[in-house]
């Protein structure tokens, strides 16, 4: 028989407070913006050790977990990914990436150079894992891409909810991560980057990434 728990640490709140709740979260999260000008001051790593335990209660297929995180503060590979995913990027805005893409990119101002690489205090390379180790025992994950995609994205708020900027970044191919992460394996596989910490003071946010569909235009109550 399937152990199972009493719940015990649900909260019900009187309705007019959930819908207090329901805004103010709404308020909050409105606040998160890319950015991609950071500040080098310095992040203590407790501070991005509770964020990572946040994402790492996301639900997930089976409760595999099937996820890894390497939170990266040392200057030398930060220095490393900037290099290599510069690299990359020069070719994807040559033209691998296509009109169509770069034509979309355009109004964010993005280009090939990426210094927040080495600039921000935190890097954290989030990997994706097709197996997990149970009892000595490897067995496949499930819903791996469906399950990561929600860790990371409890990552980024739980970041937000702490007081520092983010952006994700997700260089093509990815797989250079995996050696400089010391994760070159073939049960995982990068999934993102998110780049960590206090924006700088002349940092700025596109104007076009502050447009955001209205609710009529995002969802359907039927």
């Amino acid at each position: 028989m399937t152990a199972h728990l009493p719940l015990t640490d649900f909260i019900e709140y009187p309705q007019d407070e959930m819908l207090k709740r329901a805004q103010d979260n709404y308020l909050q999260v409105k606040r998160r913006h890319s950015i991609r000008s950071f500040s080098d001051r310095a992040v203590p790593q407790a501070i991005i050790e509770q964020c990572i335990l946040a994402a790492g209660t996301a639900p997930n297929g089976a409760n595999h977990q099937p996820w890894h995180f390497v939170a990266i503060n040392s200057p030398e590979i930060k220095a490393q990914i900037r290099q290599q995913a510069e690299a990359l990027e020069q070719a994807f805005y040559a033209g691998r990436a296509g009109e169509e893409w770069l034509d979309a990119l355009k109004p964010l101002g993005t280009d090939a150079n990426k210094p927040y690489l080495e600039h921000a205090p935190w890097l954290i390379a989030v990997f994706s894992k097709k197996r997990s180790e149970e009892e000595g025992e490897q067995k496949t994950n499930y819903y791996v891409h469906e399950s990561v995609g929600i860790a990371t994205g409890f990552l980024i708020q739980a970041l937000h909810h702490a007081g520092l900027g983010t952006l994700t970044h997700t260089p093509k191919p990815m797989s250079f991560l995996s050696k400089v992460c010391g994760r070159d394996n073939d049960n995982e596989r990068p999934y993102m980057l998110i780049i960590a910490g206090y924006p700088a003071e002349d940092a700025t946010i596109p104007q076009h990434a502050v447009d955001k569909k209205s609710l009529a235009e995002i969802c359907d109550f039927i």
